[in-house]
């Protein structure tokens, strides 16, 4: 009799678990979006009218008469009114801390003369005590009529009491004045650190500009930030990160202390974003982390720490790209190295033992070739299923590469921006045939990869829309040039979509909860004011993002 009972008991429980997920999905939600073309990156229901939140997560996608019926007397509604909705955008390569630090320093994006940059710091000197140093980012000598670099006497004159470092677009090179290099003791004998240069006049002088790993020599000089500045400065990069429609983002280089303060904000409740952080290139922080192992979705699916980026060469804007052969319009160099190869090798191997991903910058086509040589080597010696190794950037390749991602297993992570900036001056650096193999989009996804999208801002502008754009037509914002720039490359907009959405939500092993809109995943969607999937390309630029939500809660509301 005993047996009996035992064996109904189990029988009884096993029908009331198998009856849960189905009374569950009867359950009131908490939000019920209406009325809308959504928009779920979702294969098997790729658009549809409504969907139900419960939970912070997805649990119906589909009809409206179906997401009415889980309207209960505490549900709120969304009614969209035909608008558009996509699942939360990531961007996949970004840095957060250098967005936050860049809202309180000198905004020299968009300066169309060295004249203009002089201008803006003039003006923040006139607010900032003597002595002080002014700090700030975005100019680029290739949107200048006079592209050459450009001399520190015309800032130090206009600057003489404030020492001064303004860093290129790219970061990888940067602008001080006269007092600059007097603080950081900067003389004719200092020599060229290895992965760096340092511009000089006809004399030997220090110029002003320094590229790459040159760049220490004066920010050690620099006081750093207060880390209650820092933690002041990540918040209002994500407030400004959810202004345009993203959810998410991989922290493409965060130090022990920026990773302290995102647990920190994150036991605070005050991480409202899903951030994939990677380890910088500090081996006492990559030890540290590789003891904890492989973190994931911690402070309810707000941080993953799981990744280490690492870099191999510089950027093609400053020179400093590794290429195969010398550049176009200077045949003195072919770029540098940051990181030796052997480098990248070690860090990879501890890596791949420890199950971290590791995500290394290249840009040109020597650097990318040896990142690969390098993976492949570290792969061989280490057999590893499903690593998700990437190349962050992977700008230009040679064509022997191009198929090599895909045999390699390893992910291109490429920020569509870049090639809409770079276009106008891309050909000076590398000449046609070169082109042939830059910001190669259409070459790689049909080789068998996915592109994960982003804008590695503070580098290029915050909005993931202006990449989605340059995804789909390969145009600028006033829709040049005509038919795009080696239109051949382009992504189709299912692709530009996914390329912002479930793309990174897989190079960050998040596929399985973020992403797409599908029932048991995250709910973190974006309002659009018109339907990015289908109006002309040329009113691509109109798109606003109305609302942005993650995990159901409205986070930004535009005025």
């Amino acid at each position: 009799m005993s047996r009996l009972r035992s064996a109904l008991t189990r029988a009884v429980a096993l029908i009331a678990l198998a009856a849960t997920p189905a009374l569950a999905q009867q359950q009131p939600a908490d939000l019920v979006v209406l009325n809308g073309r959504i928009y779920t990156a979702d294969g098997a229901r790729p658009v549809v009218d409504a969907m139900a939140i419960r939970g912070g997560r997805v649990v119906f996608v589909g009809d409206r008469a179906g997401a009415r019926a889980l309207i209960g007397s505490g549900t709120q509604t969304l009614d969209l009114d035909g608008r558009t909705v996509i699942p939360g955008m990531t961007d996949a390569h970004a840095h957060v801390a250098g967005l936050g630090s860049s809202l309180r320093n000198v905004d020299l994006v968009g300066t169309t003369s060295y004249a203009q940059v002089i201008e803006r710091v003039v003006e923040r000197a006139k607010s900032t005590p003597k002595g002080e140093w002014i700090i700030g980012r975005g100019w680029d000598q290739n949107d200048w009529g006079d592209t050459r670099w450009p001399s520190q006497a015309e800032l130090s004159r206009a600057v003489p009491d404030h020492p001064v470092y303004l860093e290129r677009v790219d970061g990888h090179a940067g602008l001080v004045n006269a007092l600059a290099l007097q603080k950081a003791n900067v003389t004719k004998a200092t020599k060229d650190p290895s992965g760096g240069q340092i511009i000089r006049d006809a004399q030997g002088n220090p110029d002003g500009v320094l590229v790459d790993n040159a760049q220490s020599l004066v920010e050690r000089a620099i006081p750093a930030a207060t880390r209650a500045q820092v933690k002041e400065s990540i918040k209002a990069a994500i407030a400004e990160m959810h202004r345009w429609g993203l959810t998410g983002v991989h922290d493409a280089g965060s130090s022990a202390q920026v990773l302290e303060l995102y647990e920190e904000l994150g036991k605070e409740n005050a991480l409202n974003i899903r951030l994939y952080a990677m380890i910088s290139d500090h081996a006492p922080t990559i030890d540290a982390w590789m003891k904890r192992g492989p973190q994931s979705g911690l402070y309810n699916g707000t941080l993953w720490v799981r990744s280490i980026k690492l870099y191999q060469d510089g950027a093609l804007g400053s020179r400093g790209a590794a290429l195969l052969e010398p550049y176009s319009d200077d045949a003195k160099t072919n770029g540098l190295l940051v990181s030796a190869p052997e480098h990248i090798k070690e860090v990879a191997t501890k890596a791949v033992r420890a199950g971290f991903q590791v995500n290394t910058h290249a840009i040109g086509d020597r650097g990318n070739r040896l990142v690969l040589d390098s993976y492949e080597a570290v792969f061989k010696a280490n057999p590893t299923a499903d690593h998700r190794f990437r190349v962050e950037h992977a700008q230009i390749l040679h064509s022997d590469d191009i198929p090599r991602f895909a045999e390699l297993g390893v992910i291109p992570s490429m920020q569509a921006s870049h090639q809409t900036s770079d276009m106008y001056w891309a050909g000076n650096r590398l000449g046609e045939t070169r082109l042939r193999g830059a910001y190669a989009w259409r070459s790689l996804l049909e080789s068998g990869v996915i592109i994960p999208n982003g804008s590695d801002f503070p580098v290029e502008y915050v909005n993931p829309l202006i990449s989605f754009k340059a995804s789909v037509t390969r145009q600028d914002a006033r829709n040049w040039p005509a038919g795009g720039w080696y239109p051949e490359q382009k992504m189709t907009r299912d692709e530009g979509l996914k390329s912002m959405t479930l793309w990174p939500a897989y190079a960050a092993f998040q596929e399985n909860e973020l992403g797409s809109l599908s029932a048991g995943k995250r709910a973190d969607f974006v309002v659009l004011n018109q339907d990015l999937m289908r109006v002309p390309d040329a009113v691509l630029s109109e798109t606003k993002v109305l609302s942005t939500w993650v995990g159901g809660v409205k986070v930004y509301e535009r005025k």
